[in-house]
């Protein structure tokens, strides 16, 4: 019996009726998964010498296949290939347009594998190439962080916990608390690459194939650390996705952090910075407005990465081995994480370098809320004090502060010594904020000199990431 009208014909020979024209563009995914298109060719012209080197393709059929998925490449790339939906996917597409162009020679390429494994490998070679780019996009930013603490190393600005001021410390410093969080999120990414880096092609289906293949040498010319190990796991693994995007949730976390604080910022009750107009826009009623709308939009576009998590997570919670259709719900979420951490990434890789601080506003805010408090009891404690009772004596100077409107560094000599008579006039030397900040003059402190030498660490950081490895 002949394949009916309107069929796959690569799979229809079982079928006695066509597929319903609904469900041939329900079950498609030729519209978001031609993406894969150059991992796709490059694993088929891996598959295919592999084939030819193991004897199962000769010579001819191996450069007639491989310059015909070379002329597909450049037919897609020019604009001029017309993808079909009624074709399913990227894989079927870019196979009858081979054999369109090579004759029966194309129908060969399918041999040993089955497109569960090949879009296995496909994504993976997807989301490597994408990681890299990620990468750099990351390490940008945190040269750009780098760049700018160092410029402000010096500049004192409150520091918070419950967002009430708590104690001086140097914008310099406070960045530099972004650039870690960032270089956690790296080590992240790269984890995920490392795991994702098996090649899934020759698993086949589900159980191998009885062709005599050599996946070692397949998974070698694709630049894969090996093959996976097990067939039936290596068609239905989604795990990479799912770590990757667990990683984009926490990256995005971070950025929607810092995202909040740009927000706060650039506010006019804080004012601590400005952001150029160029990442800005207005109102459409309000005049006056500046809004900071590629923060917001980070924070924003979080929420939308962390949903993929979900997607993802739900999508494999339940599945059977080994491959099912379902798995086909993984590419878009897994797609649109991808778009939007690059994206996000891009955008604050531009700003940072860019922002202009408000420093006189910045030490303005310090010098309110007692933000010396602690080190008014630290003072008290080097004087012999018990600190739960130092505590107890700024506590009560704070009272006294708030209700004069006065600052402890604004109180005189003789209003400090009512509240203890250990106070001398060397007190005023730790009651300054530049006092404060540099006395925190440890490996990880806020102190000036402290925040030169973390960027120095944090450039030698980034320089190893560029360092071959063995």
């Amino acid at each position: 019996m002949s394949t009916p009208k309107d069929t796959n014909k690569s799979w229809g020979g079982r079928f006695s009726e066509a597929t319903d024209a609904f469900v041939a563009r329900f079950t498609a995914s030729v519209d978001f998964d031609k993406r894969l298109y150059r991992q796709d060719i490059r694993g088929s012209i891996a598959h295919a010498r592999m084939l030819a080197s193991v004897g199962v393709l000769t010579e001819d059929e191996l450069n007639s296949i491989v310059g015909g998925l070379e002329e597909v490449q450049n037919a897609i790339e020019s604009g001029t290939f017309e993808w079909s939906q009624a074709l399913e996917d990227v894989h079927m597409n870019i196979e009858a347009r081979l054999t369109d162009r090579i004759g029966i020679t194309g129908k060969k390429l399918h041999t040993g594998r089955s497109r569960n494994d090949q879009v296995a490998t496909d994504i993976r070679l997807w989301l490597r190439d994408e990681i890299e780019l990620i990468g750099l996009e990351l390490g940008r930013l945190q040269e750009g962080l780098l760049g700018l603490a160092e410029r402000e190393a010096d500049t004192i600005m409150p520091g918070f916990t419950h967002l009430q001021t708590a104690q001086p410390v140097t914008f310099g410093h406070h960045l530099l608390a972004w650039f870690e969080m960032l270089e956690r999120d790296y080590g992240r990414l790269m984890d995920c690459r490392k795991r994702l880096n098996r090649s899934p092609l020759g698993a086949a289906a589900l159980a191998g194939t009885t062709y005599p293949i050599d996946r070692h040498y397949t998974a070698s010319l694709l630049d894969f650390d090996g093959p996976t190990e097990n067939s039936l796991d290596s068609v239905s693994d989604r795990d990479f996705a799912i770590e990757f995007c667990a990683f984009a949730s926490l990256l995005m976390t971070h950025l929607s952090r810092a995202s909040e604080e740009l927000i706060l910022w650039t506010s006019a009750q804080f004012g601590f910075i400005d952001l150029p107009d160029r990442f800005c826009t207005g109102s459409s009623i309000m005049p006056q407005k500046k809004n900071p709308d590629v923060p917001e939009l980070v924070r924003g576009k979080t929420g939308r990465v962390n949903g993929h998590l979900i997607s993802l997570l739900t999508l494999m919670k339940s599945q059977p081995l080994a491959y099912n259709k379902d798995n086909q719900e993984d590419k878009e979420p897994l797609f649109d994480a991808v778009d939007t951490v690059k994206d996000c990434l891009r955008a604050f890789a531009d700003m940072v370098p860019a922002i202009k601080v408000q420093d006189e506003k910045m030490r303005e805010a310090a010098r309110r809320g007692f933000s010396t408090a602690t080190d008014l009891a630290d003072y008290l404690v080097r004087k012999g004090i018990a600190f739960r009772d130092a505590h107890e004596i700024v506590g009560n100077a704070v009272a006294y502060g708030i209700r004069h409107n006065k600052d402890l560094a604004d109180m005189s000599l003789q209003e400090l010594q009512e509240f203890c008579a250990d106070i001398q006039k060397d007190v005023f030397n730790v009651l300054t904020l530049e006092g404060s900040v540099a006395a925190r003059d440890h490996f990880g402190g806020t102190a000036p000199a402290q925040v030169r030498a973390a960027v120095i660490r944090g450039r030698e950081r980034l320089a190893q990431r560029a360092l071959p490895v063995d």
